[in-house]
């Protein structure tokens, strides 16, 4: 076994398990919920096979449907979210960089990593809360929780960036 897939399985496990019996319990203003596990799909390098990023995603997001009673909705917007992940992170990679290039704190300039995220993020919540609510009836309820779930998580995000890079 590769140590390369055994750090992604512990990520994943350590992600899996703080977003199930931790985070998904915290419910700030009553619209805002941190989803962590986002950061799981910000964490693949630039070459890694698109097929196994998408596996890993849909994977994911099966395992947080299954506990928190939301059938499909983090399964699709997670497969989502690794479709995008390499295209979005094109832009932002140096010209002379690796090809097993990470983005990162340290690899990335902290406003590149920082725009990187926050697009990943938003975009996640979009479609999450899209699926979730299935209507645009509540445009202002859609709203808070797109902004304030983006906002705590996209927070949480670059604190666990920070700790990882130290």
């Amino acid at each position: 076994m590769n140590v390369d897939f055994l750090k992604r399985l512990l990520w994943f496990a350590v992600l899996t398990v703080a977003q199930v019996f931790v985070l998904n319990h915290i419910h700030l203003f009553a619209v805002a919920t941190p989803l962590l596990y986002v950061y799981f799909i910000l964490l693949f390098p630039r070459n890694y096979p698109q097929w196994a990023i998408l596996l890993w995603g849909f994977a994911m997001g099966l395992i947080i449907d299954t506990f928190s009673n939301t059938p499909g909705v983090a399964a699709g917007s997670l497969t989502l979210l690794a479709a995008l992940q390499p295209f979005v992170l094109q832009p932002f990679i140096p010209r002379d960089s690796s090809e097993n290039f990470q983005a990162g704190m340290d690899t990335l300039s902290i406003p590149q990593y920082t725009w990187y995220a926050a697009i990943l993020t938003l975009t996640y919540n979009v479609v999450f809360f899209s699926l979730e609510m299935f209507s645009f009836f509540n445009v202002l309820e859609w709203l808070q929780c797109v902004g304030g779930s983006s906002l705590l998580t996209f927070i949480l995000i670059l604190v666990v960036e920070n700790v990882r890079r130290r």
